[in-house]
């Protein structure tokens, strides 16, 4: 089938390696190079590289131009797929195909619209998530649902592993999608139920607000590995002034009602620090210190800085 594909970052190019190893003939639309790491450097999109190296053909308009409408338009898609693109779509660009374009979407629609579906699920405790393909439309993830697949979400899961669990999942429903174009079943969906939305999230939403309850806590932390990550800053004691990353965590009890909040309650040995929230206690297993790489919390204790009774909150 002749694929139209929209997409930039590594995931998208997980859905590309699948298209293109199922011999579809594609036209891949990515995002232009942009500069990355210290030096700044012009870098290409996971895409771009693939297609590359692959003979795939590929464009990377600033804007949809006359001219890229025109070259889109020559393609003579079937269908179009989009995967973390980046950018809005114009409908004179989704609507081209033969059975126009549809959205991969890491949730189950009309849940979690948006950038962050995966990691609001886990902050929300959900207990299931899922992939959904839908027909783009210019409102907001809205469009006619195609395909819909659930999957299980473990306690234990961060955005890291979740994600790894839903990418293949992902490519299930993709290729389900187009065999269902293949047999002409081309109707779709209206979404039904409350949209709730996942807006995209900023390197300070990661604060941990220890007024909150311990449950809370623990699933900021797993819905914030690795980004934008989960984070307090010491304001007593040695470490004073220091931000400390929490990468794993356990909820140590739910139903006490605290006031010394953020206080380090005692040392876990062999295992980490125990935190005081509003309500409960969470025992970090495994931190990132301020300008150092990531740690066993027990082994941050040892180096002596922290001390039982020192406090964590400030920003």
């Amino acid at each position: 089938m002749k694929i139209l594909f929209f997409g930039t970052a590594a995931i998208s190019k997980y859905f590309l390696e699948n298209l293109f190893q199922n011999k579809h003939d594609i036209l891949c639309v990515t995002m232009p190079d942009k500069p990355a790491s210290r030096g700044q450097k012009l870098t290409p999109p996971a895409v771009k590289v693939f297609a590359l190296e692959n003979n795939i053909p590929c464009i990377q308009p600033e804007k949809f131009t006359v001219e890229i409408v025109e070259e889109i338009k020559k393609f003579n898609a079937a269908a179009g797929i989009a995967v973390a693109y980046g950018k809005l779509i114009p409908r004179s660009i989704f609507d081209m195909p033969k059975f126009k374009t549809f959205n991969i979407h890491f949730s189950l629609l009309p849940k979690y619209r948006g950038a962050a579906p995966v990691q609001y699920a886990l902050l929300n405790g959900e207990k299931e998530t899922g992939v959904t393909s839908f027909y783009i439309e210019e409102a907001l993830d809205a469009g006619k649902i195609l395909v819909q697949e659930k999957l299980a979400i473990d306690i234990k899961d961060t955005s890291e592993s979740l994600f790894a669990k839903l990418m293949p999942l992902g490519v299930d429903v993709m290729n389900k999608t187009l065999e269902m174009f293949e047999q002409g079943k081309t109707e779709g969906k209206a979404q039904e139920g409350e949209p709730t939305f996942a807006k995209s999230f900023k390197k300070e939403d990661g604060f941990v607000d220890w007024n909150s309850d311990a449950v809370k806590i623990y699933n900021k932390v797993r819905a914030f590995y690795p980004w934008p990550g989960a984070y307090s800053v010491v304001s007593s004691g040695k470490f004073t002034g220091k931000r400390i990353k929490f990468i794993e965590s356990e909820i140590v009890e739910t139903n006490t009602v605290n006031e010394d909040i953020g206080k380090v309650f005692s040392f876990e040995k062999n295992k980490g620090l125990v935190v005081v929230c509003a309500r409960g206690k969470i025992l970090f297993t495994k931190v990132q210190p301020e300008n150092k790489p990531v740690m066993n919390a027990w082994d941050f204790i040892q180096g002596g800085s922290l001390t039982i009774g020192d406090y964590l909150g400030s920003k």
